[in-house]
């Protein structure tokens, strides 16, 4: 993207010739792009995620405001902007309304290196891996400065769980990422998908079976970093009423929810472009993939479809799972996840010293382990199939009529 914009700006804008004034544009070209891109995924996704709750509850949810409810999100950020801004008595005034802004800040910072194609990144860093793992502390710094200058028992320990939480699971997840690190031998995000393939045997979640756990295993620690169930426990409504957030109301309570959303993109784009290929187009080699707008659209497509099944996958653990308890949430942690990293990580060096990546035996290795996760994946849609047929007959039998209704008719 960045590269693009450079282009686009020395074409037509003469007078933008010099190095800085092209510098400048292109950034704010980048970031008014990212953050459209961010502002419209997180209002669709909180459509889409009310949705899904609602089929899995047997209900509808929303279908009133635009076709099938498709405007509900922006009716609601309309409602919670023109709401007052309320600064509690006893809150620190200035921490308070600055908290907001270094969520958004960790949130938007990661878009700047994740790739959503050929060319279509903000800026390619040689440590991009680094980067991500360092923005996000953003986050939990103003997850902190909420729950502290609230000066509210259930936002303080909203804020103090989550500080405990995404401390701690980021050990697990960057030990993950850095399986990914070894294979691919850069820390760049275009790096690591232009050493994988676009074939899924050829993915490095498939590599061997302990990458096929160490993917497993930052999906769970990305889970925890994101405050999503069954790790949501700084917010818990049912104990600490909105935790870090309780005290927010107008504009600042819609960032954090919009950080919130947004990071369903981030969690998934990561998981897509370190283990499942990123936008890499099957049988296209990567020079290819480079030379033309067509293949650098077909490698957009692909990526997203990866990253919003993931994002789909999200969704439906959050209204499948219980959560956890806080002492289950660290031991889970701290006696499974962190040395199941470590086992991950010496099983991958151990496989990639004894098999290189194109032996027989290596693609063989690389094949049976594809096979286990196509397994899974088949037998998660069996079971989604499964429990569809049977709500809409259960549903059918007891009222005589068909469980969803068509886009046309409302109930």
């Amino acid at each position: 993207m960045w590269k693009l914009t450079q282009e686009f700006i020395h074409k037509f804008i003469p007078a933008f010739e010099h190095a800085w004034l092209a510098y400048i544009a292109g950034a704010l070209v980048a970031a008014l792009a990212l953050l459209a891109f961010a502002s419209l995924f997180a209002g669709l996704a909180s459509y889409v995620e009310r949705r899904i709750a609602g089929r899995i509850m047997s209900r509808v949810g929303p279908n009133r405001v635009g076709p099938q409810g498709l405007f509900q999100f922006v009716a609601d950020g309309l409602k919670l902007v023109m709401k007052e801004d309320l600064v509690p008595a006893g809150a620190d005034p200035i921490l308070f309304r600055i908290a907001p802004y270094f969520v958004f800040a960790g949130m938007f910072g990661t878009f700047v290196v994740l790739p959503f194609g050929a060319h279509l990144v903000a800026a390619d860093l040689d440590v991009g891996i680094f980067y991500l793992m360092a923005i996000t502390s953003f986050v939990v710094l103003g997850i902190m400065l909420g729950g502290w200058s609230s000066n509210s028992k259930w936002s303080l320990f909203g804020g103090l769980r989550s500080a405990a939480q995404i401390i701690s699971y980021e050990i697990p997840a960057g030990i993950a990422l850095l399986s990914v690190a070894i294979f691919a031998g850069t820390l760049s995000t275009q790096g690591i998908i232009n050493a994988q393939g676009g074939l899924p045997w050829d993915w490095f979640a498939f590599h061997s079976p302990f990458s096929l756990v160490a993917f497993v295993i930052y999906f769970i620690a990305a889970l925890a970093e994101g405050n999503r169930t069954p790790f949501d426990l700084p917010e818990a409504e049912s104990e600490l009423v909105a935790g870090y957030c309780t005290e927010y109301s107008g504009f600042r309570f819609v960032v954090f929810f919009f950080a919130e959303w947004a990071n369903l993109w981030i969690m998934s784009a990561i998981s897509v472009l370190c283990f499942l290929g990123g936008w890499k187009i099957p049988f296209v080699n990567a020079p290819e993939a480079y030379s033309g707008w067509l293949w650098i659209l077909l490698g957009f497509v692909i990526f997203s479809v990866k990253t919003l099944a993931l994002v789909t996958v999200v969704m439906q653990l959050r209204w499948t799972l219980p959560r956890f308890r806080l002492d289950q949430m660290m031991n889970l942690c701290w006696k499974y996840l962190i040395p199941g990293a470590f086992a991950a990580l010496l099983g991958t060096m151990t496989v990639m010293a004894l098999f290189s990546w194109d032996s027989p035996a290596g693609i063989a290795i690389r094949f049976c382990t594809f096979l286990v996760g196509a397994l899974v994946v088949l037998y998660y849609i069996w079971r989604i199939v499964a429990n569809y047929r049977a709500d809409s007959a259960n549903y059918k039998k007891l009222t005589g009529q068909s469980m969803w209704y068509p886009p046309w008719r409302l109930p």
